[in-house]
């Protein structure tokens, strides 16, 4: 069977009692992890290492919160006050975790199952081909001797809106934004990355957004907590569902798309 998990966020604890809920058999199941596997919860070296030993076999996307830990490891950020993540950069394998971790997608797509795999969003204007030939050019510099110069300039959220025309650290950093960050939008799919609420007037979920060119595509996602993982749209499944907040983890068996959650106390 294949699992997709929603973000972990360093509550470790809550990953077991979730794969012991869903009888987890390392050699017959697949697990896909929606990206945030690190930070705000209290064990994020302990899920990394978890799901590093899992091997390829199981998927993962980056989250913000795993790229932020790279830029860490990277020494381009000080880190925020909330962060939870010096049990990583003191580790003694630091080093093979952050090699690990850098060559992770930011899309995982399925054509056996049909299912497409980002922590947050997608442009409105990306087709499944598009979005996936983006991906590989932000994974491409991650893998490369560039990447210490990509972390010095992902922060931010400009350009709001993607553009093909886009070049350079703008273009990397907008594609980024939108999967990794996307939440609700403009009318004309421009990120409006400073809302974390589920409704706003005049913004739209990104998945709602007209003409997506995606919207016939099935696809999972985390990022959005204040969702409560129900989105009232065809063909998207939202998996973050607050664990990290003291709400619960969730995972949705792909064959059937059952859901099964336990509760973080």
């Amino acid at each position: 069977m294949h699992y997709a998990i929603g973000d972990i966020q360093g509550c470790y604890d809550a990953l077991r009692e979730l794969l012991d809920l869903i009888h987890f058999n390392e050699k017959e199941d697949s697990l896909w992890f929606t990206g945030d596997l690190v930070n705000r919860g209290p064990k994020s070296l302990e899920t990394l290492r978890f799901i590093k030993q899992l091997g390829s076999h199981h998927k993962i996307v980056l989250g913000n919160h795993d790229l932020h830990l790279l830029a860490l490891l990277h020494g381009i950020h000080k880190g925020f006050h909330e962060d939870t993540l010096n049990d990583i950069l003191h580790a003694s394998d630091r080093e093979e975790l952050m090699q690990w971790l850098s060559t992770q997608p930011l899309l995982h797509y399925d054509e056996k199952l049909e299912y497409l795999m980002v922590h947050a969003g997608l442009a409105p204007a990306w087709d499944l081909k598009t979005a996936a030939t983006l991906s590989h050019e932000v994974e491409a510099i991650l893998q490369s001797e560039k990447a210490k110069t990509f972390f010095q300039h992902m922060y931010g959220n400009f350009p709001d809106q993607w553009d093909p025309h886009l070049q350079g650290f703008d273009r990397l950093r907008c594609i980024t934004n939108y999967f990794t960050r996307a939440r609700l939008c403009y009318p004309d799919g421009r990120l409006a990355l400073e809302h974390t609420e589920k409704k706003v007037k005049d913004l739209i979920p990104w998945f709602q957004l007209p003409h997506r060119q995606t919207e016939n595509v099935k696809i999972i996602f985390g990022h959005w907590a204040a969702l409560g993982g129900v989105t009232d749209t065809p063909n998207t499944f939202a998996l973050d569902t607050g664990c990290v907040w003291g709400y619960a983890l969730t995972a949705m068996r792909l064959q059937d798309e059952k859901i099964f959650s336990v509760r973080n106390v």
